[in-house]
C-alpha cells in the first residue's frame, strides 16, 4: 500500500520550488586514498563540474563548509579515536601499529595525506547541511558525505567519521523524529547501530544481503528496547532492477512516512547500487535510483541528501548531478554539455546509461514476502512517538553576512560542545553479528575508459591499476551497543542526555 506523498508525475511539474543549499569544498577532490583503492574523492569534483555546466549551481545557495572541530566529531566518536585520526600520518603510521589495529585503520581505510582534514571537510558539510535545514532550508545537499560504516571507535568500509550520525544529532535539536533512508548497496550498519535503541530515529536500509560486506542488515534486525521496530532492513539479491526496487521502496517508505511522521529525512544516496558499479551487483538505472530521491522529496519534509558509495566514478557523477536536478525540480538534458571531465563520459557523452541484461535474482515471491514482513513490522508501531517537551538548548547561531563573500556555514557556539563517555557499555543486543570475513573482488573495467576512472591528480602520477585487487573487509565479530547512542554520556553543562536520544530537546509543536 502507498500512502500520501505519491511520487511527482514528472520532474519539473511540481509547482512548489524548494529552497536548496549545496555544500562543496574545492579541495575535496584532491584527497587520495592511494593507488588501486576504489574510493575516489575525485568523483565529487566531477559531480561539481557537471552541476556547474548544467547551470544548477546558480539555482542553489552554495556554501563552503566549515571544517568540523574535534568537539563536533566527538559528539559521537570517542576522544581517543579522533585524537588518533588527527595525529596519524603516512610517515608516522609505522610507529602506531597497535593503534592502527585497534581503530581498524590500514587496508580498506588507509592512512593518506590530509586524512583528518578530509574527515573534517565532509563531516562539516553534513552537519552544516543539518544546520541549514534547522534554519528553514527545504533540501541540503552534500555529495562528499554519507560515509555510513564508521563506528564510534573505529573506521570501517572506507569510512572514518560517521557524518550521518553527526548530522542526525544536529537535526534532533530541532525535530522530534528523524528518518534515515539508505539506498547504498551496502547495509548502513554504522547509522543503524548508533540509533538501535531509540524511537527518535528510524533507520531504513535497502541493501545487498548474503556473503557481502558488512554482513549485517538481516530483515530480523528490527531494533532493541525503545527502538524495537524502528530499524528496518530490506535485504536484496543480485540484479535488482528499477521496477523490483520501487515495488518495495514506495510502499515501505509510504507507510514509514505515514506511521513515523518524521520532522526531517536524511537520504544516503550511495551510487554503488547503480548498474555497472565496480563493487556493486545491482542493476538500477540512474532514473530508477533518482526515483527514490523524487519520492522522498514529494512529502515536503526537509531532506538532507548525502553521497556514499559509488566506484564507477563517471556514473557516480552522472547520478548525483541528475539527483541534484531532481532536488531542484529541474529536468536535465541527456546530452551532456562539454566540461573539463568530458572525456570520462565517452563514447556517448550522455547523462543516462542503459542498465545491463543481468539476471534479476529477486523473485516476485521473495519481494512480496519482504514487503509483507516489513509492512507488518510497521503496523506494530504506535503512530508518531511523542517526546516530552523541555526547554530547547541554544540554537546554532549564524554570523552576519559578509557583503564581500558568501556566508559560510558557522557553528561556533561553545554551548554545543558535547563530551563523549569513554566508559564502554556492552549491553545485550539481539542483533545477529556477522560470522565471517567477506572479501570483495575488484576487477578492472574492460573498456577504453579504464584509466578515466582513476584519479587525475596534477600532483600525482597516473594511477597504475592492477588487474585484480582484493579488499578484505573484516567484520565486527563482537557487535555491541558500545557504538550506539547509548554509549554517549550527558553533556556536562546542560541536561541533554545523548545516552537517551528521547531527551534531545525539540521545539514545542
Amino acid at each position: 500500500m502507498e500512502s500520501g506523498g505519491n511520487s511527482l508525475p514528472s520532474i519539473g511539474t511540481d509547482g512548489s520550488k524548494r529552497k536548496v543549499c549545496y555544500f562543496y569544498d574545492p579541495e575535496v577532490g584532491n584527497y587520495y586514498y592511494g593507488q588501486g583503492h576504489p574510493m575516489k574523492p575525485h568523483r565529487i569534483r566531477m559531480t561539481h563540474a557537471l552541476l556547474s555546466r548544467y547551470g544548477l549551481l546558480n539555482q542553489m545557495h552554495m556554501f563552503c563548509p566549515n571544517p568540523a572541530r574535534d568537539r563536533d566529531l566527538c559528539r559521537f566518536h570517542s576522544d581517543d579515536y579522533i585524537a588518533f585520526l588527527r595525529s596519524v600520518t603516512p610517515e608516522t603510521q609505522q610507529d602506531q601499529i597497535r593503534a592502527l589495529k585497534r581503530f581498524n585503520v590500514g587496508e580498506d581505510c588507509p592512512v593518506f595525506d590530509g586524512l583528518y582534514s578530509f574527515c573534517q571537510t565532509y563531516a562539516g558539510a553534513s552537519v552544516g547541511g543539518a544546520v541549514k535545514l534547522n534554519h528553514g532550508f527545504d533540501i541540503a545537499v552534500n555529495w562528499s558525505g554519507g560515509l555510513h560504516h564508521a563506528k564510534k571507535c573505529e573506521a570501517s568500509g572506507f569510512c572514518y567519521v560517521n557524518d550521518i550520525v553527526l548530522a542526525i544529532l544536529e537535526l534532533l535539536k530541532q525535530h522530534e523524529r528523524v528518518l534515515y533512508v539508505d539506498i547504498d548497496i551496502h547495509h548502513g550498519d554504522g547509522v543503524e547501530e548508533a540509533f538501535y535503541t531509540t524511537d527518535r530515529v528510524m533507520t531504513v536500509s535497502f541493501h545487498k544481503f548474503g556473503d557481502y560486506f558488512p554482513g549485517t542488515g538481516d530483515i530480523r534486525d528490527i531494533g532493541y528496547g525503545k527502538g524495537k521496530y524502528y530499524s528496518l532492513n530490506v535485504p536484496l539479491d543480485d540484479g535488482i532492477d528499477d521496477e523490483s526496487y520501487q515495488s518495495l521502496f514506495k510502499p515501505i517508505m509510504g507507510k514509514v512516512m505515514e506511521v513515523f511522521r518524521p520532522g526531517a529525512v536524511v537520504l544516503q544516496c550511495g551510487a554503488d547500487s547503480l548498474s555497472g558499479d565496480r563493487l556493486g551487483c545491482f542493476n538500477l538505472s540512474i532514473k530508477g535510483h533518482a526515483e527514490c530521491v523524487k519520492y522522498m522529496r514529494s512529502f515536503n519534509v526537509p531532506v538532507l541528501l548525502l553521497g556514499g558509495g559509488g566506484y564507477t566514478i563517471r556514473n557516480v557523477a552522472r547520478c548525483w548531478c541528475y539527483e541534484t536536478g531532481v532536488a531542484l525540480g529541474v529536468e536535465l538534458e541527456d546530452k551532456m554539455p562539454a566540461h573539463e571531465y568530458y572525456e570520462y563520459f565517452g563514447p556517448d557523452y550522455t547523462l543516462h546509461v542503459a542498465p545491463s541484461n543481468m539476471e534479476n535474482k529477486n523473485t516476485r515471491q521473495q519481494l512480496d514476502e519482504i514487503r509483507s514482513k516489513l509492512l507488518d513490522n510497521l503496523s506494530k508501531l504506535r503512530h508518531a512517538p511523542s517526546v516530552q517537551f523541555q526547554e530547547r538548548p541554544p540554537e546554532t547561531e549564524f554570523p552576519e553576512a559578509d557583503d564581500d563573500q558568501e556566508d559560510p556555514d558557522e557553528r561556533q557556539d561553545p554551548d554545543l560542545d558535547m563530551d563523549i563517555d569513554d566508559t564502554k557499555h556492552y549491553d545485550e543486543t539481539p542483533r545477529r553479528p556477522a560470522t565471517a570475513v567477506t572479501s570483495i573482488r575488484i576487477k578492472r573495467e574492460n573498456n577504453d575508459n579504464d584509466n578515466m576512472d582513476q584519479d587525475m591528480h596534477t600532483s600525482k602520477g597516473p594511477e597504475a591499476v592492477a588487474e585484480e585487487v582484493t579488499y578484505s573487509k573484516p567484520l565486527d565479530m563482537n557487535s555491541s551497543l558500545d557504538e550506539a547512542v547509548s554509549g554517549m554520556k550527558a553533556e556536562q553543562d546542560a541536561s541533554v542526555k545523548l545516552a537517551d536520544p528521547s531527551s534531545v530537546i525539540y521545539p514545542k509543536s
